[in-house]
């Protein structure tokens, strides 16, 4: 299975996003913060090119350690959303996946398609055993996303974290490797 380059529709595509591409983040994030704030913490310490490098070489770092990636989605050339693990334990076999997609880039299904090329990869290739999704209550589209990919909710950590001046619940949605095999819930 290729990790990189990976095909989600005639125009579209999953690649890295490396720290050379700073500049090409940080004015996406520029151009969609109102869009990405109200979810992404990051939407709001990337505010230029030298923070975009900085953030984009964290993840550099932890793929380097094998903890971490980062993706972007690419529509007609053209930087349009991402998808990441922001946790990827090996040792435990558990992983946590996230997207982004800027609105004009929406309806496509490109989310919901380079998610779960990342969780074939994440189990199959580097043997998870577990991935999750980490999204606010307040997030359907995200949630939606979550459902389309077979995984279970189990749960909502109710005010686990400040963000954007408010506590903040997390629900935690996730599909476990046997899943794959056994055929993913549908509940």
């Amino acid at each position: 299975m290729a990790l990189f380059g990976h095909l989600l529709s005639e125009t579209a595509e999953l690649r890295p996003l490396e720290p050379w591409q700073a500049t090409a983040f940080a004015a996406y994030v520029d151009r969609l913060r109102p869009h990405l704030s109200p979810w992404l913490p990051w939407a709001h310490v990337i505010t230029d090119t030298e923070s975009a490098r900085q953030w984009l070489q964290r993840y550099a770092d932890e793929q380097a350690k094998g903890n971490g990636r980062i993706f972007g989605i690419w529509v007609d050339g053209k930087l349009e959303g991402g998808a990441l693990f922001r946790v990827f334990d090996t040792q435990s076999g558990v992983c946590e996946l996230g997207a982004w997609l800027s609105p004009e880039a929406g309806g496509r299904g490109l989310v919901t398609r380079a998610a779960d090329h990342l969780v074939n990869w994440a189990v199959k290739e580097r043997g998870m055993a577990r991935v999750e999704w980490r999204v606010t209550p307040a997030n359907t589209r995200s949630i939606a996303v979550a459902k389309r990919l077979g995984m279970r909710h189990e749960g909502t950590l109710r005010e686990v974290f400040p963000f954007n001046g408010l506590r903040q619940d997390l629900e935690i949605w996730a599909l476990l490797a046997s899943d794959l095999t056994t055929g993913r819930p549908t509940d």
